[in-house]
């Protein structure tokens, strides 16, 4: 029989829902994501490092967990948070429940709460902290106000440099890990990509004695302003050998060329989000999951050309620094699960390695 817990925001409101998932009190940063599939890819995705995310679908969890879906070796979720959850999944592919999942990761989750409402808060409000508990008396409103994600990239990044040959191999890329995700991985494998999956803290002269063609800095939790070891090695690596930023990697490029970050409100994340190509007008869908973005004003001020916007709110979703054999995206082209219309970014990626003196052959 499920027991009685409660979200209790750092607003004061409370909402009273019910446990599944692990037991045990939780603090963490409340975000909200609206796609209607990619729970798995959601749940292991390690730019979530320090959030409580709640699903803005109604029903989740109805085909199951599936391991070959997933975007890292486990889920960094503070806690999970969803209207209704699916307790008999139906898919070929199903390996297990949303609930075993969550008891086998150590994560508290709650269901049968008003995620709309609790939605509409943060939209209103912006992103807050929250503390789930199964008794209101515990919450520390100081300790609750007081809550900050911090050592993020440490906390996710893998400890040692693992390999992913291509079968068609043509070119050696370097993808330093700030909380990759493995489809960044397999996008460039298909390509004919030999990956070098490196910890976030590899020096860059470690990274340019191997020679590579090309190298691309990962998606990531947390500030990126928080990262000055990483920018500064980055600041060594630029205009060296083509480089490809995605998420946290497109803000860490853009801090080390001298650009600025700011918070945003309640960020962008689900898979439905437009970007506009500022060149050629269009709009693609997309995939997203950040909290911060690049200041469009200070894009300029370094010598950089912004690529994309959001079609939403006009942030900056892309950056080329055409001096610099270099340039970024906000949003995952590798995205999945997820809309596929950006994934030609790639191919962009590729022609560059192709022009550079180090290409292979």
């Amino acid at each position: 029989m499920s027991k009685e817990v409660y979200i209790c925001l750092e607003n004061g409101d409370v909402f009273k829902g019910w446990r599944f998932g692990a037991d045990g009190d939780v603090l963490g940063e409340l975000v909200f994501t609206t796609g209607m599939g990619g729970y798995i890819e959601t749940l292991t995705d390690p730019s979530y490092y320090g959030q409580i995310v709640m699903q803005t679908f109604p029903l989740i969890g109805n085909y199951g967990i599936i391991s070959d879906d997933t975007e890292s070796k486990r889920s960094f979720v503070s806690a999970y948070i969803v209207r209704e959850k699916c307790d008999e999944p139906s898919n070929f592919r199903c390996e297990g429940t949303l609930e075993d999942y969550l008891k086998e990761n150590g994560i508290v989750g709650v269901y049968g709460v008003d995620t709309r409402e609790i939605t509409k808060i943060i939209r209103e409000k912006g992103v807050m902290n929250a503390f789930i508990t199964s008794d209101v008396r515990n919450t520390d409103s100081e300790r609750l106000a007081a809550y900050r994600v911090t050592d993020a990239v440490k906390s996710v990044s893998r400890e040692r440099l693992e390999l992913f040959p291509s079968s068609e191999h043509r070119y050696n890329v370097v993808l330093l890990d700030f909380g990759a995700k493995n489809n960044i991985t397999r996008e460039l494998q298909k390509r004919g990509c030999n990956v070098a999956v490196m910890p976030y803290n590899t020096k860059a002269d470690d990274i340019l004695k191997l020679g590579v063609d090309g190298i691309m800095l990962s998606n990531g939790p947390g500030d990126p302003e928080e990262n000055t070891e990483i920018i500064e090695e980055i600041k060594k690596l630029i205009g060296k050998v083509p480089i490809f930023g995605i998420c946290l990697g497109h803000q860490l490029l853009a801090l080390a060329m001298g650009g600025r970050t700011t918070k945003l409100k309640y960020g962008h994340r689900g898979v439905n989000q437009p970007v506009k190509n500022l060149e050629t007008g269009r709009t693609y869908i997309s995939s997203q999951n950040h909290g911060y973005a690049v200041i469009n004003e200070s894009v300029e001020d370094v010598g950089g050309v912004i690529s994309y916007i959001n079609a939403n709110d006009g942030t900056c979703e892309g950056v080329d620094y055409p001096d610099k054999m270099a340039f970024s995206v906000q949003f995952h082209p590798e995205a999945c699960s997820g809309p596929h219309d950006t994934r030609f970014i790639f191919d962009k990626f590729i022609d560059m390695m192709g022009g550079s003196e180090n290409a292979s052959e």
